[in-house]
Formats: structure tokens, C-alpha cells, sequence
């Protein structure tokens, strides 16, 4: 017999339940929070001990759950006694999605140390910034981002453990070679963890140009896998069926980046977690990803809807079989009811899914599923959830009622305890246990959140956030431009695609082209504009001098 949503919600998190949800005080907040979580996120991991079955498939490798921590326990030890990690200390990972990712990312996290993700996609300049701001005792990298994190970690004073690094000769000072130093059949050293101690920083694009390091616990890490697995739990009591719904054993397809929230946490940790198959991808390719989900037997493919877009679309897509999906979508950008609508009707037993998750909640947050999505292909999913309340607050921060239009706020012990260095920007986006999402929207009489708008000055292409202050900033360094706005064009694949505006100089003279190898040295590839207009004449702006961006696409890109 199927469940209402509040009927699958009281079931899965009652008394004595797996998911038994409780009320607790955190940092003088009381939250929801489910009472049968591991206490630190090393916990998880070692429930991974002395398991055979495979855990990572990765090109022609295969790595069962006991092989990784055999790894980890290498590592680990070597974090330790060879460069003298102690717990707090920060180790940053930049690499492409890789198994040493993973190995390093628990070995770090094992030894009471903070991972710090940096995108791998970032400019040598961009990996400077970062580094000088969470003072990494180590980085651990791969070939391509050691070559170009070299000199920002000498300057730094950081010691570097390079991964897979056969073509680099000679190694630059300071690099050493993962085999040299990770010796099989070391132990973990014994460190005690508790709770409120951090975890993980990932960066996140900053309003200001600069990108902010979001800080989490373990306990926040560790309430956002549970919840993650709550939602399968809940999803299955309304089917009132097993918990995955079919008899295939669970395996999830990484296919975005481990340094992005949603690969770390509800892909890679709830793997991990729940000892399920992940088969890892380095890079998204739609028909390479189709080829993988035939031959494993995939059940969820968690991205962004470009991918999802990708996939139908690949020519050879009808070849496939991909029969054993259960679960298609993601987060990261909304996606198109057109989209939504295909997903559904097109694969036999998988339904399209969508979170409303960001780097601040640990990617959680309200989720669309199923009937639900086809039949509110707009809404980000029903609020609250098993441990978040959702609020729609006007500016004077007043809870308002259903339908009406306001910032949305959300409350969860998922939730980063702060920014990096950065108590003024923690202050402004985290108020009495709330986080003020900067995203504009309204609920309606069932529940359903929608977003309508931001109130950031922020492009989501393709699950990445892009600040416009940040690629305007670098625009404004070339010496032709007078001035430039930034902002976002709807691009049925992406989501958005940046855009930009640029007013020349008197007699100056630019291309798109100059453009584009200006930025390349200073932004990752996803941040420069792909639709560039040129004017001679002043931008529009209102009375108090701001750009009038919403007017701009009518007026220059009509």
C-alpha cells in the first residue's frame, strides 16, 4: 500500500527506526537530527573494513571497499609520520576525478585533518589564492594541476604528493611520487574525533571575486549522508517497496567532479556509506557514460540536467540498454519541464529526480521525484523535509505565507558552520541556525518550493556558480574596456551560458577572440563568456548607478 509523502516521512523517521529523527541542540540551535548517525565521519569508513565486493570502477581498474582502505591506511599513515599532519590541520586535494581522490579525501578526513577540494579546473592563479588562504600543510595532486600548482605551493611553503605522475621528469622541488611515499601495509594511527571538529572546505565562486572556503563538520557531513539515505528510505515506503525498488544491486555513475559537493557527498560518501558500487568517470562523456551504465548495470546517475540533455540526445543513445536507471538527475540548475517530461517517459523503470541542494547545506535539501517531478516540473520538491525546515522570508525577515514571493531560508544540521577566514560573510549568511540562500521564491498550498529568481548576481551554468562581480573584476584588467557587465543567457543545455557586455574605450579596439585569451590565464574555462557584445555607447544603469542587467539580453542579444 503506497504512503502520502507525510505518511513515508513519520514512518521512516519514528522511534526505533533506522532513521529515528530527534531534537537537538547544535551550537545553541535546536535542529532535527537523526539519532542513529555515526558521530564522525572516520566511522563510516571503517565500517568499509574487509570487504571484498568492488567498490570503484575506474577505466580497467577495479578496487574493492578493502583494497581502498588498505590504501587509506597507507596514506594515512604516511599523512602522519612522514609530513607530520596533525588533527585541524588542512591537506587540499586538487585532481580530476581520480580513485586517489577518494583514498585521499578518507585518509585525510581519518586522521582528524580538514580536506580542502580545489577545483581542478582553476588557473594557476585561482589555485594561489586559495592555497595562501587555507594554508595547506600538504597538497595532493595530480600531474596536470601539480605542473600548475608548483609555484604557488613553493611560494607557500606547501610540500606536494603527486599522483600518477610518470611523464613529469624531473619532478619540480618540492613534489614527491605517491608510490614513493604511500608503503602498503601501514596502519591508520589511532586519533580521536569528535563531532564539532571540521572536516571539509570546499570552495564555493565569491561575490567579490575571491572564491570562499565553506567549513563542515563531521557532524554536519555525517547528518547529510544520512539524510540523503532517508530519502531513498522515504521514497520506498510510498512505493511500499524494497528501499532501491527493483532487485539490482545498488551502483551509482560518478559523472561530475569529486571536488563539487555533489560528487563528494550524496555520490561518492553515500557509496562509501552503504557499500554500493561507484563507477567513476574522468571526465563526462554522454556516450562513454551510456556504455558504462550497460555494462554495470548502473542505477542512479546523479549530475546536472546538461547531462541528463547529453545523454537523450547522443545519436547512438537507442543502442544502449539502459534499463536498469532507476533514478535520472541530479541538482545543480533547474531543469527544463521538457526535460523532466523526457526523462520519464523515456527510460522503462527510472523516474527523474532533482535536489535542491548547494555547497552550504551539503547538497541537501528538498527533492523532486517521480510523479511528483511530472506533475510539478518547475518545483525544486516539497518542503519541510525529514530534518529541514524551508522559510520564505520578506525584508524585514518575516515569515511569510504560502504563495507569496520572498528570500528562501533553510534550517538544517546539515548546514557548514561558516566561511574560511571570512566571519563577515558567515554573519550575513547564517543567522540563529538559518541559511539565507539568496535565491528568491514562494511555496505553495501543497508544499512545493519554487525557485523564481536570485538575489545573488550569480550565473548557474551547468551546476557551476559563476559570480559576474568575479569575471567582471578580470575583465576590467584589460586595458580597452571601460566598462563591462556580466550576467546570464537561458541555453536550453546548460541552464545558462555567460554573457557580457563591454563598453570600449574611445578608440580602442577589442575582439572576442583577445577577450577569451585574456581571461584564460585568470578564470577557469566555465567562467568566460561565450555570447560577447561590444558598445561604444554608455551601459544602461537605474537611478543609483546600477547596471540594468534584466534589461541587457533584450538589448543586445535580441
Amino acid at each position: 500500500m503506497s504512503l502520502s509523502i507525510e505518511e513515508a516521512i513519520a514512518a521512516v523517521a519514528a522511534a526505533g527506526q533506522p532513521f529515528e529523527v530527534v531534537t537537538v541542540e547544535h551550537d545553541g540551535v535546536s535542529v532535527r537530527a537523526f539519532k542513529n548517525s555515526p558521530t564522525n565521519l572516520r566511522q563510516f569508513f571503517e565500517m568499509a573494513r574487509g570487504i571484498d565486493a568492488t567498490f570503484l570502477v575506474y577505466e580497467d581498474e577495479e578496487w574493492s571497499f578493502a583494497q581502498v582502505m588498505a590504501e587509506v591506511d597507507a596514506l594515512s599513515y604516511a599523512l602522519v609520520h612522514h609530513y607530520g599532519v596533525k588533527p585541524g590541520d588542512r591537506v587540499a586535494i586538487a585532481m580530476r576525478n581520480l580513485p586517489e581522490w577518494i583514498v585521499s579525501f578518507a585518509a585525510i578526513i581519518c586522521v582528524g585533518a580538514v580536506s580542502v577540494s580545489l577545483n581542478a579546473w582553476w588557473t594557476q592563479e585561482e589555485l594561489e589564492y586559495a592555497i595562501g588562504d587555507s594554508e595547506p600543510k600538504l597538497l595532493i595532486a595530480d600531474s596536470e594541476r601539480v605542473a600548475r600548482a608548483s609555484v604557488p605551493c613553493q611560494r607557500a611553503n606547501v610540500g606536494i604528493l603527486g599522483v600518477r605522475l610518470d611523464e613529469l621528469e624531473p619532478l619540480a622541488p618540492g613534489v614527491e611520487r605517491w608510490n614513493d611515499v604511500v608503503i602498503k601495509g601501514a596502519a591508520m594511527p589511532a586519533v580521536e574525533i569528535t563531532p564539532d571538529m571540521d572536516a571539509t572546505i570546499l570552495y564555493t565562486s565569491g561575490t567579490t571575486g575571491f572564491p570562499k572556503g565553506a567549513v563542515s563538520t563531521h557532524f554536519a557531513v555525517c547528518q547529510a549522508i544520512m539524510a540523503f539515505s532517508s530519502g531513498a528510505a522515504i521514497q520506498a515506503a510510498r512505493r511500499g517497496e524494497g528501499e532501491m525498488g527493483s532487485g539490482l544491486a545498488p551502483c551509482f555513475i560518478l559523472i561530475v567532479p569529486l571536488f563539487h559537493v555533489t560528487g563528494c557527498i550524496p555520490v561518492m560518501m553515500s557509496c562509501f556509506s552503504w557499500h554500493f558500487k561507484l563507477v567513476m568517470m574522468y571526465r563526462w562523456e554522454p556516450e562513454r557514460a551510456l556504455q558504462l551504465i550497460e555494462r554495470h548495470q548502473v542505477t542512479a546517475f546523479v549530475g546536472v540536467p546538461t547531462q541528463s540533455w547529453d545523454m537523450l540526445e547522443n545519436p547512438n543513445f537507442s543502442k544502449y540498454d539502459t534499463s536498469s536507471l532507476q533514478a535520472i538527475g541530479g541538482g545543480g540548475a533547474p531543469a527544463p519541464p521538457k526535460l523532466v517530461a523526457r526523462v520519464a517517459d523515456t527510460f522503462a523503470k527510472g523516474g527523474p529526480t532533482l535536489g535542491y541542494g548547494m555547497t552550504e547545506t551539503n547538497a541537501y535539501g528538498p527533492g523532486n521525484y517521480g510523479d511528483d517531478y511530472v506533475s510539478h516540473a518547475s518545483s525544486t520538491g516539497r518542503t519541510p523535509t525529514i530534518v529541514m525546515d524551508v522559510e520564505v522570508r520578506d525584508e524585514e525577515l518575516r515569515a511569510l505565507p504560502v504563495c507569496e514571493s520572498g528570500e528562501i531560508w533553510l534550517k538544517s544540521p546539515t548546514l557548514i558552520r561558516g566561511y574560511w577566514n571570512k566571519p563577515e560573510a558567515t554573519a550575513e549568511t547564517i543567522k540563529n541556525g538559518w541559511l539565507r540562500t539568496g535565491d528568491l521564491g514562494h511555496i505553495d498550498e501543497e508544499g512545493f518550493l519554487y525557485i523564481e529568481d536570485r538575489l545573488k548576481d550569480m550565473i548557474l551554468r551547468a551546476g557551476e556558480n559563476v559570480y559576474s562581480a568575479e569575471v567582471e573584476s578580470a575583465i576590467y584588467e584589460h586595458p580597452s574596456v571601460y566598462e563591462a557587465a556580466v550576467f546570464g543567457l537561458p541555453n536550453e543545455r546548460l541552464g545558462e551560458e555567460v554573457a557580457c557586455v563591454i563598453m570600449l574605450k574611445q578608440g580602442a579596439h577589442f575582439t572576442k577572440a583577445e577577450l577569451h585569451e585574456h581571461l584564460a590565464t585568470r578564470l577557469a574555462n566555465f567562467k568566460i563568456p561565450t555570447r560577447v557584445a561590444f558598445t561604444t555607447e554608455a551601459l544602461p544603469r537605474n537611478a543609483a548607478g546600477k547596471f540594468l542587467k534584466r534589461d541587457m539580453p533584450k538589448i543586445y542579444f535580441s
